[in-house]
């Protein structure tokens, strides 16, 4: 069994109880983790934590033997170790059954809530609706928004566990009201409990965060916009500020998506200059620059929700990066310098003679085999000038169908003819094109 630690991460002198001792926990180890660690095995009725000399050890309490003995027994047998905060976790037996004078943090009424906001398009909900809603109660003192394994979450604090309970009881269960969401959104319903938290930690005014006891408070740099204000939407979300790169996440990814892929997307909005894509938190994301930024924010526009293969395949979340001018150092299948067409590609294999250049036919070297890795070209969308982003379609039901004027690989007046399920060519092709080279960037 891996391990971080030469201790040894269970003792198996204690017979079975249903209370498990922690050990080698975060000193600023929360009930809630505890209970978020326990809630894979069983229903956890009683916690309590920072204890020992370090404060970092915990005893948790299953309500049935067997669900702590099934913790005991998977993390036993698992080659990954139990952790909180990335931390190795050591468990035992506890020498005692019960733990004795201590409810869970849930059942103790304190002046914080812990909310989770339930809904699809839950993690669009902004801290000021939040702050709405329980402004409704009495006043707010301080929110922050968070995402865990149970979903988005927020703590909301007030001055007083009365008026905090008052919320709680006529808040838990129910549903944000229309009115106060943006149309786009779909209903969102609280599920509330009391916090271990008294006096919430806010040390800049953000969109995740703020403190309205304090207006002197610093505002964190990522909530202000070139004018040193705060930006904000309509619909009192903080706005993004606007870049000629974008950031593009790919979602429900079934078949395999291409740089060369990902160039035929984009290029429909405008000459791309440069593409780099990567691995982040366990799924694919991509760097993708214009000249200029009116073109990325009409592809951002376009592109957003919307997915790149039929059947909801491959979904594209786009927000703007903080770059300006991407830096590519070698062309191969994960990045390419579009302003130099005729660029080295370099294979990314390993070799036993280093990086070799892969060798170029044509224009573009083929990465993308659809008859390997995906669907086949036919299922493919290509830009079609006469559709339009129709918004009455739900996001996830469409493909991409991109409006352009005179896009870069097409000629001016060129009108594309249907020729498969899901695919579109120019009347002269017989098959299927990949966009030709573009032409220096000047």
């Amino acid at each position: 069994m891996s391990s971080v630690s030469s201790q040894p991460q269970f003792r198996y002198t204690q017979p079975p109880s249903k209370v498990l001792h922690l050990r080698n926990l975060p000193w600023e180890c929360t009930e809630e983790e505890l209970i978020e660690l326990g809630k894979p095995f069983g229903k956890v009725v009683n916690t309590k934590c920072n204890v020992g000399a370090n404060q970092n050890q915990a005893f948790i309490e299953f309500a049935d033997l067997n669900q702590a003995i099934a913790m005991i027994t998977y993390y036993s047998q698992s080659s990954e170790p139990a952790q909180v905060r990335g931390k190795t976790v050591y468990l035992q037996y506890s020498n005692r059954q019960e733990i004795v004078n201590n409810k869970t943090t849930a059942d103790v009424a304190g002046n914080v809530l812990l909310v989770t906001i339930e809904g699809s398009d839950a993690r669009l909900v902004n801290i000021d609706v939040l702050h709405l809603v329980f402004s409704a109660f009495g006043f707010v003192h301080k929110i922050t928004t968070f995402e865990k394994t149970a979903g988005f979450q927020a703590l909301v604090q007030f001055s007083d566990s009365e008026t905090a309970s008052s919320a709680k009881n006529a808040l838990d269960g129910r549903s944000i009201p229309r009115y106060l969401l943006p149309e786009h959104l779909g209903p969102c319903s609280l599920r509330i409990t009391y916090s271990g938290h008294t006096d919430l930690s806010v040390k800049f005014q953000s969109h995740r965060s703020r403190d309205y006891t304090n207006p002197y408070l610093p505002i964190a740099p990522s909530a202000i916009e070139a004018s040193g204000q705060f930006s904000v939407g309509v619909d009192g979300k903080k706005l993004e500020p606007e870049s000629n790169v974008l950031l593009a996440s790919i979602e429900n990814m079934q078949y395999a998506v291409t740089l060369d892929v990902l160039h035929m997307v984009f290029s429909a909005f405008g000459p791309v200059q440069k593409i780099a894509m990567f691995d982040k938190n366990g799924g694919l994301q991509a760097l993708i620059q214009y000249p200029d930024v009116k073109t990325a924010v009409v592809a951002k526009e376009a592109l957003e929700g919307h997915c790149i293969y039929d059947g909801g395949f491959c979904k594209l979340h786009i927000s703007y990066s903080r770059h300006t001018d991407l830096s590519i150092k070698v062309n191969n299948d994960r990045s390419r310098d579009y302003t130099i067409p005729n660029g080295p590609m370099v294979n990314s294999q390993p070799s036993i003679l280093g990086q070799q250049p892969v060798q170029m036919q044509g224009h573009v070297a083929q990465q993308y085999n659809g008859a390997q890795f995906g669907p086949t070209p036919e299922q493919l969308m290509m830009p079609q000038p006469s559709a339009g982003w129709g918004v009455s379609v739900p996001a996830s039901q469409q493909t991409i169908s991109m409006h352009m004027n005179n896009p870069p690989y097409m000629p001016p007046g060129a009108m594309l003819t249907q020729m498969g399920p899901g695919m579109m060519y120019p009347p002269s092709q017989s098959g299927p094109q990949y966009p030709p080279p573009m032409p220096p960037y000047r």
